[in-house]
């Protein structure tokens, strides 16, 4: 059997809506396996995240995380994904890394908003200036198409130099009154302190928060989670996991009967939203969505 490698290049057949529509068709499926396993050397990491789902297939996303390669005029990220196939177990293809994560953390969060915000909401906040924030507004630019985008950073450059890049956004200086005007806030930061507060908020908002990855981190503070109906991806990664959960739900705070739902309560529609609530998701970007997107992208390539 030929392995595929797919390249960046793929990038010019994807879509956002599609890969949304693949997310669910792949949640309709047996619940995902799935399992971490991080090795260190020195200040060197190596992450691999592996996923398993009945009538999908498999795959492996291996990041080696290497700082010292800023020195060497590389990327301090590399890695790829083995995608493997669901009858025979074989190697199928090789799917870039960084591909695969642009389009599966966006196309996530894309999707919850998709289904939770206002489908009329005219204002987009994105909170950070990296990487994800770009393509967050590539991800929300197409699926708000109507709307106005601003952003903000604690370093204004890096909000001036996205906002230059892209029609009708611009850089709002005050957080605060930011969030208050927003109809969506979408969060990329790598705060371990929250900075988005509960009392900022009004009725009818959808928050999507993606920067909190590790248990010491955190975006929003308490108050959003409390005045919030909350949803995730998956209860599995998240909610023993992320700071943004596992810190609240040790203190008290929140509980995990007060999470409305995740990707798998979509069919049962428990993963909705009444017109007056403010929704929050939170984005865990399991491995079992790295399957889905690197499946969905490997069968665009192909038909390319």
């Amino acid at each position: 059997m030929s392995i595929e490698i797919v390249p960046f290049e793929a990038e010019e057949h994807l879509n956002w809506s599609t890969l949304g529509d693949a997310f669910l068709a792949g949640h309709k499926l047996p619940r995902a396996e799935v399992g971490d396993t991080f090795l260190y050397r020195g200040e060197d990491t190596m992450l691999s995240r592996a996923a398993w789902i009945d009538g999908l297939g498999s795959a492996v996303k291996t990041a080696n995380i290497v700082p010292g390669n800023v020195a060497r005029g590389l990327g301090s990220i590399q890695g790829a994904v083995n995608l493997y196939n669901d009858v025979t177990g074989e190697l199928e293809a090789l799917v870039d890394f960084l591909l695969v994560t642009k389009w599966k953390t966006a196309g996530d969060s894309v999707l919850g908003a998709r289904l939770l915000a206002r489908p009329d909401s005219e204002v987009i906040l994105i909170v950070g200036a990296g990487t994800v924030a770009r393509a967050l507004r590539e991800a929300y630019g197409a699926t708000f198409p109507a709307a106005r985008f601003l952003i903000w950073n604690r370093s204004p450059a890096g909000a001036e130099a996205i906002a230059a890049d892209f029609p009708d956004t611009e850089v709002a200086p005050d957080l605060e009154a930011a969030v208050r005007v927003a109809d969506i806030v979408t969060s990329a930061t790598m705060t371990t302190e929250p900075i988005l507060k509960g009392e900022w908020l009004r009725p009818g908002q959808h928050l999507d928060l993606i920067g909190a990855y590790r248990p010491d981190m955190r975006e929003a503070d308490d108050d959003v989670l409390k005045r919030a109906r909350l949803f995730m991806d998956s209860r599995d990664t998240v909610l023993d996991h992320i700071g943004e959960f596992k810190d609240p739900l040790a203190r008290g705070i929140i509980t995990r009967d007060d999470v409305a739902g995740d990707y798998y309560d979509v069919v049962s529609g428990a993963f909705s939203r009444n017109p007056e609530d403010i929704t929050l998701f939170k984005n865990g970007g399991g491995a079992h969505l790295d399957l889905m997107t690197s499946t969905y992208i490997l069968q665009a390539w192909r038909m390319r």
